[in-house]
């Protein structure tokens, strides 16, 4: 049987998958704030005189707890507007969440021009989060930017050598595309590495990618296996179909269809089509799990819906030659049942998820 590896190819900005916005209320921009309140008065009482009184820093605070209905009941517009007094103090975490604020249209009418002026201010102040915001938008020509790749790559780097793993694992992509800078697979493995060591899901499987090429750096399948792995344990569906082939194959892991089985169960679930096939061959060939031709027929049925036609179809044609009009019928109904609850109701193992 031939095994479908994810698109471990180069993630584009343009296929929607490799830049993320930070946007308002994320785990990102709240761990971005410093000291986040009036510090030695929380009472909205206390922080509210020393926000009227021009203290930027509680201006930032009453303006979060505004965001987040922490304390005072929620109000996009006050946020706003004291997000703008700290930002015009110079306040860069506030002149970040103002940017997301116009980015969104929350609490003011959108504007991706005013959004960009205020990430440029906090990216100005060395905010990492803001420099790789500000990145996007010059990927992407937003804003009221002329798309320059080298411009986005530049303050993708100044935000990447601060930490921040996804502008490291986006200049990883940017290497390994030659996109803004020169193609360079060493340089893309260097900073995959640096992101994945961080804990980026999606940087931990470029960098198994990387090894089980042997792109940028030795062809190595147990390294392949162990960045997979860890990728895989954090949900990433590519990682988790990949390590579900090397098991099959017994490339850098013991051979094991079990374990393929496992991981191509929890990639499936997820909606990733190759694995979603993957598992329909084990089915159709009983490895790993009882021979079931019917599963197999509802898996690689799924798969072709999922994958727009791209898996192969001949394998399902020959499922489906191989069982009676009834229960084909039966289970395409059940792929049907399947596909509408988002890959919940596929008759899989209740552990399987």
């Amino acid at each position: 049987m031939v095994l479908l590896l994810a698109a471990i190819g180069v993630i584009s900005a343009a296929a929607g998958v490799a830049w993320v916005v930070f946007m308002s209320g994320d785990s990102a921009s709240s761990a971005a704030a410093s000291t986040a309140g009036c510090e030695d008065d929380r009472t909205y009482a206390g922080c509210l005189e020393k926000a009227q009184a021009g203290d930027a820093q509680a201006q930032f605070h009453l303006a979060e707890a505004y965001d987040g209905g922490d304390g005072v009941p929620e109000d996009d517009a006050a946020a706003a507007a004291w997000y703008r007094r700290a930002a015009e103090q110079g306040h860069r975490e506030a002149q970040f969440q103002l940017a997301t604020l116009y980015d969104a249209g929350k609490g003011v009418t959108q504007d991706a021009a005013e959004a960009a002026g205020w990430y440029r201010r906090a990216a100005d102040r060395g905010l990492a989060i803001a420099q790789y915001n500000l990145a996007l938008l010059y990927l992407e020509g937003r804003g009221g930017l002329i798309r320059d790749t080298a411009t986005a790559v530049s303050w993708l780097r100044r935000a990447a050598n601060q930490g921040l793993s996804v502008a490291q694992y986006n200049l990883g992509v940017a290497y390994e595309a030659g996109e803004g800078v020169t193609e360079d697979d060493v340089e893309a493995v260097r900073w995959y590495r640096r992101a994945a060591e961080g804990g980026h899901p999606r940087a931990s499987f470029a960098l198994g990618a990387m090894y089980a090429r042997g792109d940028g750096v030795a062809k190595d399948s147990s390294e392949a296996a162990r960045w997979y792995r860890q990728a895989a344990e954090r949900g990433n569906p590519d990682a988790q179909n990949d390590l579900a082939v090397l098991y099959d194959a017994g490339e850098g892991v013991p051979e094991s269809d079990a374990e393929a089985v496992r991981w191509y169960r929890l990639a499936a679930a997820a909606g990733h089509p190759s694995a979603q096939y993957n598992l329909g061959l084990m089915y159709a060939n009983g490895e790993g799990v009882p021979l079931d031709r019917p599963r197999a027929y509802l898996w690689l049925s799924v798969a072709a819906v999922t994958s727009g036609g791209v898996t192969d179809r001949a394998a399902l044609d020959r499922v489906a030659a191989s069982l009676s009009p009834a229960v084909r019928d039966a289970a395409e109904r059940r792929a049907v049942v399947c596909r509408q609850t988002s890959f919940v109701d596929c008759g899989e193992p209740s552990d399987a998820r």
